[in-house]
């Protein structure tokens, strides 16, 4: 396995499943470029490792301990592709499942900038 998709596979297991949230300042590097697209519209943020953690506790707060389940992995050099699907609840006991894929660019150990994409009309249906 690359070292960079180790990095990602390993930063998904503990950082992004929210099982291990302070390992964000192993696997991310001070500032990450954040690529997002919403409503087809694209813009760009930049996380640090405390704004990643903050992120994931959002979503814990919203959906419980959410299961995360990788469906594919793929890596190209210092690059790695995730589609992954996230099933949570509501606060009324329903099932909401989140699909999403995002890129990543790992520089120098850490992961340094990503692109995302996430089913967000999917999760607002879900939620009516």
């Amino acid at each position: 396995m690359s070292e960079a998709k180790t990095i990602v596979s390993a930063f998904f297991e503990n950082v992004r499943s929210g099982k291990n949230l302070q390992a964000a300042y192993e696997f991310m590097h001070e500032q990450v470029i954040a690529h997002q697209v919403q409503s087809e519209d694209e813009y760009t943020i930049t996380r640090s490792p405390k704004d990643y953690i903050e992120h994931v506790e959002e979503m814990q707060e919203l959906y419980g301990q959410f299961e995360l389940i990788i469906q594919e992995i793929v890596a190209d050099e210092n690059k790695v592709y995730v589609r992954w699907k996230q099933i949570g609840q509501t606060d009324k006991n329903k099932a909401i499942i989140q699909i999403a894929s995002a890129v990543y660019l790992v520089e120098r150990g850490k992961i340094a900038e990503y692109w995302i994409q996430i089913d967000r009309k999917g999760i607002e249906n879900q939620c009516q």
